[in-house]
């Protein structure tokens, strides 16, 4: 297996993608590295992730891109690029990816893998370097479905280090759960999960073809409206500008008034961005500048109002859950893009970089679970169908994606 590179592993170098954070050694394990070891896996290396994680594309990594493994010059996805292309290419049998606004998610539905972003806090995230509290996860990215469940066994658990989780929340047996097969099981299709702006029709399509065979398979699958969905970028948005460049950046890397791990040689060693920030990707920069402007000329409303929102958005798709057992819509509204090349403009390298998390930032901020099962290909590149479910319900969707996966050939829809 690998690690993306913004998880800790003693003894082995570091950078989160990113130029200031290079030459910094961990001292610590993260809680997921040693439940990994401890069950048998061998850590072969780190994945290559996006600069400090900001971009949902494969381009801003200060070592360098990452290529689409279905073809050359196009995205793999971010922020956990490396990884997802590592586990597609049969490099690796498994990886831990990370999610703040769909980071697990979108490199997997771009690669053709399974990415699995469970409830809040259900995986510690005890070091792993944090961006925002609220809205860190960290979790298993694999080539199919029973390794992904496996893999979440071993992960899933209090630690005792990480506030972000709660205390009775524990692993179950998600590789035996998921084999109960979904007949009878309500799977809702979100009517504003299509027709964003970037949209493409071909992706709806596929998706919409592809929740078909689930009602061959005996669920009852039908559309469901959750308005709410529709602003659910709006509501991410300031959590995730405003709180990461608080914490991550202006503070110390881990921000203040939480009880947990604070890995502390990396609050040493990542304050040297300050003197450095000319470094900083295009999409960090724009991101903190956002970010600033909103706490330095509106006290931090607009990040506190998210967060009140974000109960309204949880309460949303709750009410739809309780109708039906899964969500279901794309993952991503398009298909991989070329990544920009040398000298693009910025406009480019912002677009490629956010064009793609609608659909996935939402989760993020209202805690359900998760997760983007590949789905088809259109001209060549995968396609990922997301499907979410209840809080701590990970199981129900390992059950619908394992039902999908051995149905047949996903390539083949």
């Amino acid at each position: 297996m690998v690690l993306k590179d913004n998880v800790c592993l003693a003894g082995v170098p570091m950078m989160n993608g990113a130029s200031t954070l290079e030459g910094y050694v961990p001292n610590v394990d993260a809680t997921v590295v040693t439940r990994l070891l401890d069950a048998g896996a061998t850590v072969v290396g780190k994945s290559v992730c996006e600069y400090f994680c900001f971009s949902g594309g494969s381009h801003t990594s200060a070592s360098g891109p990452v290529h689409n493994p279905h073809r050359m010059g196009y995205s793999a996805g971010g922020s956990s690029s490396g990884s997802a292309a590592l586990v597609a290419t049969g490099e690796v049998d498994l990886a831990i990816g990370g999610d703040q606004g769909g980071s697990i998610r979108m490199p997997a539905s771009y690669c053709g893998i399974y990415g699995m972003k469970a409830t809040h806090g259900l995986v510690p995230y005890t070091g792993v370097m944090p961006i925002e509290l609220t809205i860190d996860h960290t979790g298993p990215m694999t080539a199919n479905v029973t390794d992904n469940a496996l893999m979440l066994e071993v992960l899933a658990g209090p630690d005792g280090l990480d506030p972000r989780q709660h205390a009775g929340q524990t692993a179950k047996p998600y590789s035996e759960l998921m084999k109960e097969g979904v007949r009878g099981l309500r799977i809702g299709i979100v009517k504003e999960g299509f027709g964003w702006p970037q949209s493409d029709p071909a992706v709806g399509a596929k998706v919409r073809k592809a929740a078909e065979v689930f009602t061959r398979l005996g669920a009852i699958v039908s559309e469901v409206s959750v308005p709410m969905h529709a602003v659910g970028p709006a509501i991410w948005l300031p959590i995730a500008a405003e709180g990461a460049t608080q914490q991550m950046m202006k503070d110390n890397g881990h921000g203040f008034n939480w009880k947990g791990l604070y890995v502390t040689s990396m609050v040493d060693f990542h304050a040297g961005w300050k003197q450095r920030a000319d470094e900083l990707s295009e999409t960090l920069k724009l991101t903190m500048v956002l970010g600033e402007y909103f706490i330095k000329h509106y006290r931090g409303h607009y990040y506190a109002k998210a967060q009140n929102l974000a109960r309204q958005l949880t309460a949303a798709y709750d009410s739809a859950l309780s109708n039906f057992d899964l969500l279901l819509m794309p993952t991503l509204p398009i298909t991989a893009t070329p990544r920009p090349g040398p000298g693009a403009s910025i406009e480019e390298v912002v677009t490629r970089a956010f064009e793609v998390l609608p659909n996935t930032c939402p989760f993020d901020v209202t805690d359900h679970p998760s997760m983007s099962v590949p789905c088809g290909l259109i001209d060549g590149l995968p396609v990922g169908m997301m499907l979410t479910g209840r809080c701590y319900d990970e199981a129900t969707i390992y059950r619908a994606a394992y039902a999908f996966e051995q149905a047949g050939d996903w390539k083949a829809i």
